[in-house]
């Protein structure tokens, strides 16, 4: 059989990777390719074909999350006095908490980096295999108010249960109301002990209570939120602050 059909047919067929790894092996003037036994240059192919299963996956994952911003754990500065525990950043870095799903909390004031934090997380999730939305709080909620009205809710509201990690941004920042803390106490009973939440606030969690309209709503909603959660308490100044101290103002434009 020629080499063109075969390609043709593995193409076809979406092998896309074992397509390129042939090509690559035909075109190689290497001697030691030329060596190989049938199964070893099928093997290569395989794992070529693994390999770019994997990659498109993670696109996808990427694509679907829409993370606020492009970053990963092992860009995170713990140079800057913010509390930001090494330690605990690398054991998270493993994924247990996804799988046994917890959930994990990021606080800390304005500017010390809560957002990148957790797309950071976010985005390790996402090479991990885990199914990701990234979103900010008081959005989703009018996103589910309006779903509310069209007849779309249970449908957007099931999406979001199957997504093993959801990122809440920005927690606190608007005051739910009554409507929308039935929404978000049905988000989280959807998740509870079954998919994993971060949850990223400038406001320290035993504040948390007084920025819910109905206490008797607040407490079901933060038992399921702070129960059995890793915290992350993130101090000092504000990053954006230090930056824009240390740069020089010709370089203003280039940040």
């Amino acid at each position: 059989m020629l080499t063109h059909p075969i390609h043709h047919k593995l193409r076809s067929m979406h092998l896309h990777g074992m397509a390129q790894a042939l090509q690559e092996q035909l075109e190689s003037g290497n001697a030691q390719m030329q060596k190989m036994i049938f199964e070893e240059r099928l093997g290569l192919m395989i794992d070529r074909e693994q390999l770019h299963r994997e990659n498109k996956g993670f696109e996808r994952r990427l694509a679907y999350a829409k993370l606020k911003q492009r970053a990963t754990l092992e860009d995170l500065d713990y140079a800057h006095s913010r509390n930001l525990d090494a330690s605990l950043v690398r054991s998270l870095a493993e994924g247990d908490w996804l799988k046994e799903h917890r959930s994990l909390i990021v606080t800390g004031s304005t500017g010390t980096g809560k957002t990148y934090i957790s797309c950071a997380f976010a985005h390790q999730a996402c090479r991990q295999g885990f199914s990701v939305l990234y979103t900010q709080t008081g959005r989703l909620l009018q996103e589910l108010t309006i779903a509310k009205a069209d007849g779309r809710y249970l449908r957007v509201l099931a999406s979001i249960a199957r997504t093993q990690l959801l990122i809440l941004d920005d927690w606190g920042l608007e005051s739910p109301d009554a409507q929308q803390q039935r929404i978000l106490l049905e988000i989280l009973d959807d998740r509870y002990d079954k998919r994993s939440t971060l949850i990223a606030s400038q406001f320290p969690t035993d504040t948390w209570h007084l920025k819910q309209a109905d206490p008797t709503l607040a407490d079901a909603i933060l038992d399921r939120v702070l129960h059995n959660a890793y915290r992350i308490e993130l101090g000092g100044d504000s990053l954006r602050k230090s930056k824009k101290k240390t740069t020089h103002p010709s370089q203003s434009n280039h940040r």
